[in-house]
């Protein structure tokens, strides 16, 4: 386990990102949800990150609902403020959104002090807990300014009232990012797509940043959502389909990783794990086999001689991944 920042709240290398049982894309059933948490606890995991976004509440529902097998004390949950539910008239799914729920709710964004509070409440409802141990500012890209003049001292609030252990911001960019870490008394931040095999943006300002300061760094979207877990035409990557380009470079990343008897997805995992700022990678899965894959391949050894020859190839910058060395990899 290894702590967020100095908040005392501690986090399993390999975290479980709960979007998937929110059924991001395509519906999952509630066993398989279920099943899929259930896999994660059975495989060591600790960490589990959620939010209200995600199915418009069905990942928090589902996600509670799983953790009540299990001791309060011995797992770590994340959820985030930013977009607050409200009941909706509207028919149909939201698929727009990319989850295959009924539209029986709509996201109001709120960054407001009071709004972060009543988004907690409802969030701690739906997951059946007392307490959340860390909460993000969810993607506060269009409404930063209010981000940190409300919703960011809110959080402050929160935590010197011991209401969450640990307080942040996640986004999938690194710029603002970089600014909390500057300018906020952050014990984390959550950053998706942007320090990858493919994206190494975060790696100029962010983890330098945060290594210096003691923020810890939770990676999510190692897989840029698909593109670097599966090369194949249709790959996602960002959320849309991929760039001819980016399929091109993966697929090459993919020769070198097979070349050394690994997988894209083991060698995506391990360059994310590699950085001293990360403190754990979101791994997001919607069952079972997902969790145990994604577990495995977080456990595969990655050679120092993989990293040599993306460097020669020109697939990635002789400074990264930052510390790969000699050294095993990471217990689940």
């Amino acid at each position: 386990m290894r702590c967020l920042g100095r908040s005392g709240v501690e986090v399993s290398p390999l975290g479980f990102g709960a979007a998937g049982i929110g059924n991001l894309y395509t519906p999952v059933g509630d066993q398989q949800a279920h099943e899929a948490v259930r896999a994660a606890w059975q495989r060591g995991i600790r960490y589990f990150d959620t939010a209200p976004h995600y199915g418009l509440g069905l990942s928090e529902r589902r996600l509670g609902a799983a953790l009540r097998e299990y001791d309060r004390a011995a797992f770590t949950v994340s959820t985030k403020v930013g977009r607050r539910l409200e009941p909706a008239d509207g028919t149909g799914d939201d698929l727009a959104h990319g989850f295959a729920v009924p539209a029986d709710l709509r996201r109001v964004w709120d960054f407001g002090a009071d709004g972060v509070r009543r988004t907690l409440e409802s969030s701690l409802e739906r997951l059946g807990l007392d307490r959340v141990d860390v909460v993000y500012l969810h993607d506060p890209d269009d409404h930063a300014e209010q981000a940190f003049r409300e919703a960011y001292p809110a959080l402050e609030r929160l935590r010197s009232e011991g209401v969450v252990g640990a307080i942040g911001a996640g986004m999938n960019q690194a710029e603002t990012l970089t600014r909390f870490v500057r300018d906020t008394d952050v014990d984390v931040v959550l950053c998706a797509g942007r320090y990858t095999l493919l994206d190494h943006s975060a790696a100029d300002e962010l983890l330098p940043e945060a290594a210096a300061r003691g923020v810890s760094v939770v990676i999510g979207g190692a897989f840029n959502s698909g593109l670097l877990a599966d090369p194949g035409p249709t790959a996602t990557y960002d959320y849309g389909r991929a760039p001819r380009e980016l399929v091109e470079r993966a697929r090459r990343l993919a020769a070198v990783a097979e070349r050394h008897g690994i997988t894209l997805r083991a060698a995506a995992l391990a360059f994310c794990a590699a950085h001293p700022a990360v403190a754990t990678v979101l791994a997001g899965a919607r069952s079972a086999a997902e969790v145990h894959d994604c577990a495995d391949q977080f456990t595969t050894p990655v050679p120092p001689a993989f990293w040599h020859d993306l460097h020669t190839a020109g697939l990635l910058p002789e400074t990264l991944p930052d510390d790969t060395g000699d050294s095993p990899p990471p217990d689940v």
